[in-house]
């Protein structure tokens, strides 16, 4: 029996540096620091369309992405969803309340089945006192989070339909793309309400747009997820 126990801590230890290894912001810590991170991780689960937490929430501490995605979304005055970020394996949330324990400002939801790895925010303090550097990625990766709101806001202000549609393909196509000899196919964790939540358009518009690209020869729609783009400049061109 304690065989069996050992066998199982063990296993769960090295899921819980394979969920650490993921993240940018650990990539370049010795086997010892890993350790320590590991000691700390609690590991959660959600199911598809579950809600991790709804704005008001008060977070405590980091929350790591193992697998699966999640949306982060607010709601505009007129109740309607706006996403603001879909995050993957690797990437985290809850930074800000790492520096100072506030109410969440956004909703997230998982898109897919989710497994988290939570570090609390006094575990994560000690981590910091030791590595420091740590303190210095987090902000790059806010400071790109930020770039992409900037963005997403000036897009959704000034920008027509297709512009906007023609941005939200290539950023999934950085995100998701996979290089083809001629084509980049990516598989998307957005529905089609999704995508019109992420660019602020009806679900009718969305589809239409989409099969009038399609038409044209610049992507191709397999499915309710799949998209092949075969050409990003003539999408570069709507912008």
């Amino acid at each position: 029996m304690d065989k069996v126990k050992s066998c199982s801590v063990h296993c769960m230890n090295c899921q819980h540096k394979m969920c650490a290894k993921k993240v940018p912001i650990f990539s370049n810590l010795e086997s010892k620091q890993l350790e320590m991170i590991t000691g700390v991780i609690i590991r959660k689960k959600y199911r598809k369309g579950e809600v991790i937490f709804l704005q008001g929430s008060l977070l405590d501490g980091l929350y790591i992405i193992n697998n699966g995605k999640i949306k982060i979304f607010k709601y505009t005055k007129e109740g309607k969803e706006q996403i603001l970020y879909i995050l993957s394996d690797g990437d985290f949330f809850g930074e800000l309340s790492l520096l100072k324990a506030e109410e969440v400002s956004f909703n997230a939801e998982a898109i897919e089945d989710v497994n988290i790895c939570m570090i609390q925010k006094k575990d994560f303090d000690k981590i910091l006192a030791l590595n420091p550097e740590i303190s210095v990625k987090i902000l790059n990766v806010i400071g790109g989070r930020l770039s992409k709101l900037e963005t997403l806001v000036q897009s959704l202000g000034t920008k027509d339909v297709e512009a906007r549609i023609a941005q939200m393909l290539l950023d999934l196509a950085e995100e998701f793309g996979v290089q083809k000899k001629n084509s980049i196919e990516m598989e998307i964790p957005l529905t089609r309400e999704d995508m019109a939540n992420f660019i602020g358009v009806t679900r009718e518009t969305i589809s239409r747009k989409l099969s009038l690209l399609q038409n044209e020869g610049i992507i191709d729609l397999i499915g309710n997820r799949k998209i092949i783009i075969f050409n990003i400049e003539d999408l570069k061109e709507f912008i």
